[in-house]
């Protein structure tokens, strides 16, 4: 028996702050999900966060909104996000601050926190998010649930409000990867979802991402992530360590962020020495006015470095099937600390690399705050990534309710 969402979000959301606008759907035999608030729901305000948006109504459904609604699904509403989905908090100046259903004085993560709240909570099956360097699996990990950034591409983004145009990825966070698994054959358009067949790990090569001498984890991550590679080991999986080519973490981070501010920028109408488009916070502004002064010289610097690390990943897969990594290396933060600089290191890479990739619940750590790995695949092949990823889930175990939002 379907849950009664609707019923849930009235009794529950009060607490997290996932939802922004509900539609008056009623629910259908299909799966119930949210959107992202930078993705057009007709009726709806598209506001990708910002105020500057905040009357602004979607005239037509995304495109993927338009396939949600075919496959009988129910939109229930749109979530919360960092303002311009640039940032690590969902802690938004205009439409309120989303909290995490483990604990509610830390962070969802960014910039779909409001999409991982809503699906750790209980409140859909399904919520869209949007992914740069990690906005659909860093928040997956922070709220303890599963996420899916899917190959670049494979999911239109017609309809939906960019930060950068070269590394956004639509993609969806659920309890489940049987749930991932539907929402995607719905997203790509692949037909009606067959069973889900689990790829057996036994036998595969799966490379560990190397990070030691340059990714600090926090204790309760890297406890978690050994406890998952012994077990990969006595499942018969072949651990194989790797490094990407060419990504360079520090490097990486910077022109990442430099590709998003300086796209950013365009889409948002500010300039180097333009006036102030109003509505935009000073903090997004400053981001967005940062990129929009640099040196064409620089800017091209930070696309050829994700070009030239797109370009090198192909001589990973000529030794392993998979990679695996922590999510990211720390768990969710409080509001009141400081964000930490390293949250996508391990995550923007397959968003350079066009890369498939889904995070996993991985445990509690003795905080009782929610663990994650992420499984990384070759380009296109997400299906192969998702059975893979449901062998996994079966031997971790499918993510638990926070306490207080059991059903």
């Amino acid at each position: 028996m379907k849950p009664n969402y609707r019923h849930r979000i009235e009794a529950l959301d009060a607490r997290i702050h996932a939802f922004v606008d509900l539609t008056q759907e009623q629910p259908r035999d299909g799966l119930a999900w949210a959107a992202k608030s930078n993705i057009a729901v007709q009726g709806l305000p598209v506001t990708a966060g910002c105020e500057a948006y905040r009357s602004r109504i979607s005239e037509a459904d995304a495109e993927v909104i338009k396939r949600i609604r075919a496959s009988g699904g129910t939109l229930l509403g749109t979530v919360n996000m960092h303002e311009g989905a640039l940032g690590a908090t969902t802690d938004n100046e205009t439409y309120g601050r989303t909290k995490n259903p483990w604990n509610t004085d830390y962070t969802p993560g960014g910039s779909s926190g409001g999409s991982g709240a809503a699906v750790a909570a209980g409140l859909c099956d399904v919520a869209l998010g949007t992914d740069t360097m990690g906005s659909v699996r860093i928040p997956a990990a922070y709220c303890g649930v599963q996420g899916h950034k899917p190959t670049y591409g494979l999911v239109p983004e017609t309809g939906v409000v960019p930060l950068s145009t070269t590394l956004d990825h639509v993609g969806p966070l659920a309890r489940d990867v049987e749930t991932l698994w539907q929402a995607m054959h719905v997203l790509a358009a692949w037909g009606k979802a067959p069973a889900l067949e689990a790829r057996p790990l036994a036998g595969l090569w799966i490379g560990v991402w190397s990070s030691a001498d340059s990714v600090t984890l926090t204790p309760a991550v890297k406890v978690g992530f050994d406890a998952v590679l012994q077990s990969l080991s006595d499942e018969g999986a072949e651990l194989v360590p790797v490094s990407p080519p060419i990504y360079d973490y520090s490097r990486s981070r910077r022109a990442g962020l430099l590709v998003s501010e300086v796209e950013g920028a365009k889409e948002h109408g500010v300039t180097a020495d333009g006036p102030r488009p109003e509505g935009l916070s000073d903090t997004f502004y400053g981001l967005l006015h940062w990129g929009a002064r640099q040196t064409q010289e620089k800017v091209d610097s930070a696309y050829a470095h994700i070009a030239s690390v797109h370009a090198a990943t192909a001589e990973v897969w000529q030794s392993v099937d998979f990679v695996i990594a922590p999510t990211a290396p720390q768990e969710a933060f409080r509001f009141s600390g400081d964000v930490p600089a390293n949250q996508a290191d391990f995550t923007a890479w397959a968003d350079f690399a066009k890369l498939p990739a889904t995070a996993l619940f991985a445990g509690l750590s003795a905080d009782r705050l929610p663990l994650s790995i992420q499984l990384i695949g070759p380009e296109g092949r997400d299906r192969d990534v998702l059975r893979a990823a449901s062998s996994l889930e079966t031997m971790l175990g499918k993510p638990p309710m926070p306490p207080g939002f059991e059903w």
